[in-house]
C-alpha cells in the first residue's frame, strides 16, 4: 500500500504521524511510505532520516494525498486538507467529529474512510491509541496550573506543593480515567492536595488502593462538585465520553463562588469542553479569564511536547496503521476494535455517539465497508 504521512498544518502542531522508525516497519513489509518535506523538522526528525528507511519525499501536500491510498496524521484535517481527500483514501487520525460538524461534513463529501484514533478500542474495553495522548496531557494538564497559578500569569500566587509551613494548593481532578489518573500522579508528586471525582465506585476503589492517602477520593455528585469548587485553586477537567461532547459539569454560575485566581485547565476540550465557560485556546495564547478565574483550554495540548508525544502516539498506532497497510479496509471487517474507530465513510456517519451529537443517522460498519 501506499501510505503518505503529510506535515501537520494546525496552529502550533509539531507532531507527526509516523517517527523514522515507524516508517521503516512499513517500508521493510513492502509498503510505499511517502513524506512531506519537512514534516518532522520540528522535533528532530530530517527529511533525511525518512529517506534513509526508504520513505519519499514530496513537496506538496496535494501531490501526496494524490499518490497515497492512505494517509496516517495526528489531528484532524482542515479544512483544506480535507478537499484532498477521495473515495480511495484511508484516513487514519486524531477526528473529535461530535464538537465539529463542519468537518464531519467535510469528510462526508469526501468519500473516504475516516478512522478515528479516539474511538479505536481493545479487548479490555480501553481506547489504547487515545490512552498516550492522555497520559500526556494529563501530565501536562498539572504543569499548565502551576504555572498558571504564579501572579505573573494572573493566578494567586500560590505554589502548588507549598513549602514547610504553608499549605500545599487544593487540585480538584473531575473525571478518574487515563487523563485523571495522571494529573493526580503529576499533583500529588508535586505535593499538592489532591482529590480525584468520579462516578465509578470501582474506579475510585482501584485509585484509592493504589495511591491510598496521598490521593483523596470523592464520588461525583452536583453538590460534592460545587463544594470541591469552591476550596479548590486548580480545577482540571479530565471527563470522556468516547466519541461524544463532553458533559459541561462546571458552570458559569459556579465561577463566582471559586477563589480569585483559580486555575480550571480543560482536558475536555478537543470533545467540545465539560466547563461551561470554555473555548478553544492554541499554545501561543492558551488561557483567558472569565470572572476572575484563568481557563487554560488548548486543543492539542499534546503538542507542547511533540518529540515525546510523537514517539508515544507511533508506539500505539503502528500496530493497526500495519494491519491497515496490509489489508486495506478488509482490515476494519477483520479487526472489530479498529472497525469502532471508524467514524465516516463513504459519506455515512459510522459512530453511534458521534451521529448523536451530530443529530444525523448512523449506519452500520459493514452498510458502508467497499473494497478500496
Amino acid at each position: 500500500m501506499r501510505i503518505g504521512i503529510p506535515r501537520e498544518i494546525k496552529d502550533q502542531e509539531y507532531r507527526v504521524g509516523l517517527t523514522p522508525a515507524g516508517a521503516r516497519e512499513l517500508t521493510v513489509a513492502g509498503h510505499e511510505v511517502f513524506i512531506e518535506a519537512g514534516a518532522g523538522v520540528g522535533i528532530g526528525f530530517s527529511d533525511d532520516h525518512y529517506k534513509a528507511v526508504g520513505c519519499e519525499i514530496i513537496n506538496r501536500a496535494s501531490d501526496l494525498y494524490q499518490s497515497a491510498q492512505m494517509v496516517v496524521k495526528v489531528k484532524e484535517p482542515q479544512p483544506d486538507e480535507c478537499t484532498l481527500l477521495r473515495q480511495n483514501h484511508i484516513l487514519f487520525a486524531f477526528l473529535h467529529l461530535a464538537p465539529d460538524p463542519r468537518q464531519a461534513k467535510l469528510l462526508q463529501l469526501s468519500g473516504a474512510h475516516c478512522i478515528a484514533y479516539e474511538t479505536v478500542t481493545d479487548s479490555h474495553g480501553g481506547l489504547p491509541l487515545l490512552a498516550p495522548m492522555s497520559e500526556v496531557a494529563g501530565r501536562l494538564s498539572i504543569q499548565a496550573a502551576a504555572h498558571c497559578l504564579e501572579k505573573s500569569s494572573g493566578g494567586s500566587g500560590i505554589l502548588l506543593g507549598g513549602v514547610p509551613g504553608v499549605a500545599a494548593a487544593k487540585v480538584l481532578i473531575i473525571g478518574g480515567g487515563v487523563v485523571g489518573i495522571n494529573a493526580a500522579r503529576m499533583a500529588a508528586g508535586l505535593g499538592a492536595r489532591v482529590t480525584v471525582m468520579d462516578k465509578s465506585i470501582a474506579r475510585l476503589k482501584q485509585i484509592d488502593e493504589l495511591y491510598g492517602p496521598s490521593i483523596a477520593t470523592l464520588f461525583f455528585t452536583r453538590g460534592a462538585l460545587e463544594d470541591q469548587l469552591r476550596e479548590s485553586d486548580a480545577v482540571i477537567g479530565a471527563v470522556l465520553v468516547p466519541g461524544a461532547s463532553a458533559p459541561k459539569l462546571v458552570l458559569k454560575c459556579h465561577l463566582a463562588s471559586m477563589k480569585p485566581g483559580s486555575v480550571m485547565v480543560d482536558v475536555a476540550i478537543d470533545q467540545g469542553g465539560c466547563f461551561e465557560t470554555s473555548r478553544a485556546t492554541t499554545h501561543q495564547t492558551p488561557t483567558f479569564s472569565v470572572d476572575g478565574i484563568t481557563h487554560y483550554c488548548v486543543a492539542n495540548m499534546p503538542g507542547g511536547v511533540a518529540q515525546t508525544a510523537t514517539y508515544a502516539l507511533t508506539n500505539a498506532t503502528l500496530p493497526f496503521v500495519l494491519q491497515l497497510a496490509n489489508e486495506g479496509v478488509q482490515a476494519l471487517k477483520d479487526n472489530s476494535y479498529l472497525s469502532a474507530g471508524l467514524n465516516v465513510a463513504a459519506g455515512k456517519i459510522t459512530h453511534p455517539a458521534v451521529a448523536e451529537a451530530l443529530g444525523e443517522k448512523v449506519y452500520s460498519v459493514q452498510e458502508t465497508l467497499f473494497t478500496v
